[in-house]
């Protein structure tokens, strides 16, 4: 059975200006404690699209049964991190910058899982908007 990974960003619409604070709840539900072996917590950026894919990550946390109450990884956790200037979020024909949230979770014999929830960083720039005059 796979875990159920919740993710809460407190700016319920999901965009931030950069150097605003973003702060993100996150729980693990459909596992047993002891089955937990480390969850890691990162905001980051990736893009999609023609050429090369690139990635870069703003801020990372991994935690383990030691960093956690009783050892329970499960429990509804808390970071914040201040965004940074660069890069925005961009939507364009060729390729997209996409900033996420995700949270990733480590179980016996290598098994690991994921979730991600997206939100926007800057003002939404598509090509249309840079380039008007084009078709």
């Amino acid at each position: 059975m796979e875990p159920l990974i919740s993710i809460r960003q407190h700016n319920a619409r999901r965009i931030y200006h950069p150097g605003e604070l973003l702060v993100c709840d996150y729980q693990i539900d459909a596992v047993e404690p002891e089955a937990l072996y480390a969850v890691e917590a990162s905001v980051l950026w990736y893009t999609e699209g023609k050429g090369e894919e690139d990635l870069g990550v703003h801020f990372f946390q991994r935690r383990t049964k030691f960093d956690a109450e009783e050892g329970d990884l499960r429990q509804l956790h808390r970071f914040q991190t201040v965004l940074p200037r660069s890069p925005l979020s961009y939507y364009g024909v060729l390729f997209r910058i996409i900033w996420c949230v995700r949270v990733r979770v480590f179980l016996p014999r290598g098994r690991q899982y994921q979730a991600e929830q997206t939100f926007q960083l800057g003002p939404l720039h598509t090509a249309y908007t840079l380039c008007p005059t084009s078709p």
